[in-house]
């Protein structure tokens, strides 16, 4: 059975493909796929040009059809699995691996490990994405959680986009802050210079990141970092921004010079409250710090 998503144009000159992107929880790849499927309706008639700019009040419907069999092979993965029920699974991501398949990463990705470790996952992401509300970079370790019906999938979707889950990281980040805690809120969009980076832009979307230093290290700090959105890279950009960019960060920090080898991305997703998608009871989960982010931290604390 279909889906169905029913949007209205909050601003004119908005692109139909952003449009879904920005307020369902369809990636913008699907967005388009299921434009030009005929699966997308303005104002009643079907269209099929994901570039479309929209007028203000414009009725989008979009049609997402029931999921097919996805041709990824299962794989049997480590994926520890924190929680699981008959709605959601909760796992702990290990560092290094990459949420779905794309070009260039076509197995050894968190939904392989997903297919062979869990018998039943939401198709409402797509072929690639089966279960997956969110993702975390492909270097950041820790929370996700994962939904096993499209019920669930649709629920969570919805409490990311409204912001009413909460989220906390831990951080290992460059030097020492002046005040014990802070909030930083520029917003992010694409680089300008480098697309396939993110940045501080005049033009992007609103971002929010409260942090709270936890214990100083040696040229170095370990936070509590609280984001209030979800923007792409928002931790690594906003820290980067303040001065004091995330250790291990060969993106945003390439060339930093560090007492001890910093052997990973110091990033890592502690925890994550939710309400369940079906009972609303409100669930709160931990990670545990991977014994490799430990380990760099006790270096740094120990010349501290």
């Amino acid at each position: 059975m279909n889906s169905i998503v029913s949007l209205v144009a909050d601003k004119a000159e908005t692109r139909l493909d952003s449009l879904i992107a920005e307020h369902s929880e369809l990636s913008r790849n699907r967005a388009q796929q299921l434009i030009r499927e005929g699966q997308v309706t303005l104002n009643g008639v079907t269209v099929v040009k994901p570039s479309l700019l929209l007028r203000e009040g414009d009725a989008v419907c979009v049609q997402i059809p029931e999921a097919r069999e996805s041709g990824i092979e299962a794989e049997d993965l480590p994926l520890p699995i924190l929680y699981q029920d008959a709605d959601i699974a909760v796992i702990d991501k290990p560092a290094g691996m990459v949420v779905h398949p794309c070009q260039g990463t076509p197995d050894g990705t968190v939904v392989n490990a997903l297919l062979y470790h869990l018998t039943d996952l939401s198709g409402i992401g797509g072929e690639c994405r089966p279960g997956i509300v969110h993702r975390l970079d492909k270097d950041t370790s820790g929370l996700m959680i994962v939904a096993k019906n499209d019920q669930a999938h649709l629920a969570l979707s919805a409490q990311f986009k409204d912001r009413t889950t909460e989220k906390h990281y831990r951080a290992v980040v460059y030097g020492c802050f002046p005040e014990e805690q802070g909030r930083v809120d520029p917003p992010i969009g694409r680089s300008k210079n480098d697309r396939t980076k993110m940045a501080v832009v005049p033009d992007g979307r609103p971002a929010a990141t409260e942090w709270r230093t936890l214990k100083p290290l040696r040229q170095a700090s370990l936070l509590d970092v609280h984001i209030l959105t979800g923007r792409t890279h928002q931790i690594r950009v906003h820290m980067k921004e303040k001065g004091h960019p995330v250790l291990g960060d060969v993106i945003y920090a390439p060339n930093l010079k560090m007492p001890v080898r910093i052997p990973r991305l110091m990033l890592h997703s502690y925890s994550l409250r939710i309400a369940h998608p079906v009972t609303g009871e409100q669930m709160q989960f931990t990670a545990p710090l991977p014994k490799l982010f430990e380990e760099t931290v006790a270096k740094l604390e120990a010349g501290h």
